[in-house]
């Protein structure tokens, strides 16, 4: 092999094109759907059992993947290699599971091998080719029809126009399927507990207010100074302010203090009531952490206090709280 030399613009030309030949294999599948998909999704739908993705070489990552996506949607799914199949793994696929098996050729020997003893089993079979001609598009109950009609490789042999087909209509395949189960955000969060997502569909503003003795809260008729007080041993930057019925009225905050400062009064007589903010901002302890952060960030504000159901004050946070539990 020996290189040639590129300059700048054929790289640029290159990549183009092999956008160009990928999106448009891609968007040449919309015509080609057909009642196979349907039927391909009532079946994964039906499934008492797994759905057991399979493929060889680049088509096996691609099921890797499509597997996942079903997994992580509501469809519980795994990937199994069809050459350890034949040396043990077969036993992993039961009569009640659906296999999804692709190949770009739709003769892949390894895949073919284990055709009749996946059929024998009773497991339904869906297949995934870019050749409804082929061997494994014939025994299918269902076939998918992923063929383009060239690939973005200039030699028109590495797998690339065809994976990113096969990938794409796996995504569809999947997303049909979320969509028929009703499956919710919240249902993605559960299956992604430790991640970003899930930390931002799962932690409401319960999880993150402090409450009990960490809530910063004083009697409207409170000494200035002992609020002061309060405020820094909850260091939240602010206190909320109740009547003696134990109702909110206001709050207090670093901003207030600021504002205090910048006008003469008598810190030793005042009271806080004569200098919180009345009607504070609240929002319910049930909300989503992260919306309450989109909340903060559109009003400008670095604390909130949170109300239960009835509007009773229970708890306070600030954007560091939030920061600190990942939702930001």
């Amino acid at each position: 092999m020996t290189s040639r030399p590129v300059t700048a613009s054929d790289i640029l030309e290159l990549a183009r094109r092999t956008l160009a030949i990928e999106a448009d294999a891609v968007s040449a599948l919309k015509d080609r759907l057909d009642d196979s998909l349907v039927r391909a999704v009532d079946a994964l739908l039906a499934c008492k059992g797994r759905v057991v993705v399979t493929g060889m070489g680049k088509s096996g990552h691609v099921g890797n993947k499509i597997a996942a996506t079903l997994a992580s949607t509501g469809t519980p799914s795994f990937f199994v290699h069809p050459a350890e199949a034949s040396h043990g793994d077969l036993g992993m696929i039961t009569g009640q599971d659906v296999v999804i098996a692709l190949s770009n050729s739709g003769e892949s020997p390894e895949i073919i091998a284990i055709l009749s003893l996946i059929k024998r089993r009773g497991a339904k079979l869906i297949t995934m080719t870019g050749r409804p001609q082929s061997t494994m598009a014939r025994e299918a109950d269902i076939h998918l029809d992923a063929g383009v009609a060239q690939e973005a490789c200039p030699l028109n042999l590495a797998p690339t126009a065809s994976t990113t087909a096969a990938l794409a209509l796996g995504d569809a395949l999947a997303v049909a399927v979320l969509h028929a189960r009703g499956f919710t955000a919240e249902d993605f969060a559960r299956s992604h507990p430790g991640g970003a997502l899930g930390r931002r569909l799962l932690v409401h503003v319960r999880d993150v207010m402090h409450q009990g003795e960490a809530l910063p809260v004083v009697a409207a008729d409170t000494p200035f100074k002992e609020a002061l007080l309060e405020m820094t041993r909850k260091k939240l930057g602010m206190t909320a302010v109740v009547d003696a019925s134990g109702s909110l009225v206001g709050v207090f905050t670093d901003g207030d203090l600021r504002r205090c400062l910048d006008r003469d009064f008598d810190m030793a007589s005042t009271t806080i009531e004569a200098v919180m903010t009345r009607s504070p901002k609240t929002i319910s302890e049930d909300v989503l952490a992260a919306e309450a952060a989109r909340y903060m960030e559109e009003r400008q504000i670095n604390g909130l206090l949170a109300v239960d159901g009835e509007g009773r004050l229970t708890g306070a946070f600030n954007m560091h709280d939030l920061l600190k539990a990942g939702v930001v």
